[in-house]
């Protein structure tokens, strides 16, 4: 049975998610990007992409910046014929040394928001990103969804995704950090090393 993912407390406590900024990424402050698919404003899956994105600038491209970008903040304009939010989005997104793509489990994979959104880019779109596929679960029946789903759509637009998903159950979204550490511990290497971090053997993660 399909079942869906609804958040039912969001918190206005969570960092300011509006339209992509255009920060250049240099060699001393390379880019991450937490991308929410989630369809309402400054929903806990936004937050939680931005915690991810936080400890992966701590823990695996130490100095990199974070972009938070959600969809549901110009969710109306993706599917119209001018949609230059949408685009701005798309290149912030193509620009990322290493991307958080998140969403809530929705009929037993993503949002329809998050696929209309990436089904913008051509072929090749995401070629040189490094990609997290972060899912909101509302139980662990669910918990490969990320696998099944969303990492194959990014693989298909030619992220690379060299770690397992990271999936957190709406039971742990209060207190995410040990979650978020002990999928790091494996998940830190691959991505350093496919995100091109200098002396990827050194990185530490959390134990």
């Amino acid at each position: 049975m399909s079942t869906e993912t609804t958040e039912t407390t969001e918190t206005a406590e969570t960092a300011e998610t509006t339209k992509p900024t255009k920060t250049t990424e240099t060699p001393a402050n390379p880019r991450i990007v937490a991308l929410s698919g989630h369809p309402r404003p400054g929903s806990r899956t936004s937050a939680l992409a931005g915690n991810v994105a936080d400890a992966l600038a701590r823990e695996v491209l130490p100095g990199g910046t974070v972009t938070t970008v959600d969809l549901a903040a110009f969710a109306p304009e993706i599917l119209a014929p001018e949609h230059p939010a949408a685009d701005a989005a798309l290149a912030t997104l193509a620009a990322a040394r290493i991307a958080v793509i998140a969403t809530p489990v929705y009929k037993a994979a993503y949002t329809g928001l998050l696929k209309a959104f990436l089904d913008l880019y051509p072929a090749n779109g995401l070629l040189g990103v490094t990609a997290v596929p972060l899912v909101v679960s509302g139980g662990p029946a669910h918990a490969l969804a990320g696998e099944i789903h969303l990492r194959p759509l990014l693989v298909e637009l030619g992220a690379t995704v060299p770690a397992r998903s990271l999936v957190v159950t709406e039971a742990a979204l209060a207190e995410p950090g040990p979650v978020i550490a002990d999928w790091l511990v494996t998940a830190g290497p691959a991505l350093a090393r496919a995100a091109g971090v200098a002396g990827v053997a050194d990185v530490e993660v959390p134990r």
